[in-house]
């Protein structure tokens, strides 16, 4: 199931063409439920992707940094050591 909140989302639909409207205080989130499948790749020459889908199809990808992918692999042993998830 993929979740999309919008804040203060306007747009303008003429003649088949989408036009930002309103301020420049957009905001947005995206989670994704029910993961099937995920995976880490590289991205380019420096980054880290993480794709996520779900069955219906939907997907989310992440491009991360090097620190910000080993932080989430820290995250991810400190869960395995600290919490029954994994059992």
């Amino acid at each position: 199931m993929l979740n999309l909140n919008l804040d203060s989302f306007m747009i303008e639909l003429k003649d088949g063409s989408i036009k930002n409207v309103g301020p420049t205080n957009k905001s947005a989130s995206a989670k994704l439920f029910d993961v099937e499948s995920a995976e880490a790749r590289a991205f380019g020459d420096s980054q880290v992707k993480i794709v996520a889908t779900d069955a219906s199809g939907n997907e989310v990808q992440i491009a991360l940094s090097p620190d910000a992918a080993e932080a989430v692999v820290d995250d991810i042993e400190s869960l395995r050591e600290e919490s029954g998830i994994f059992e």
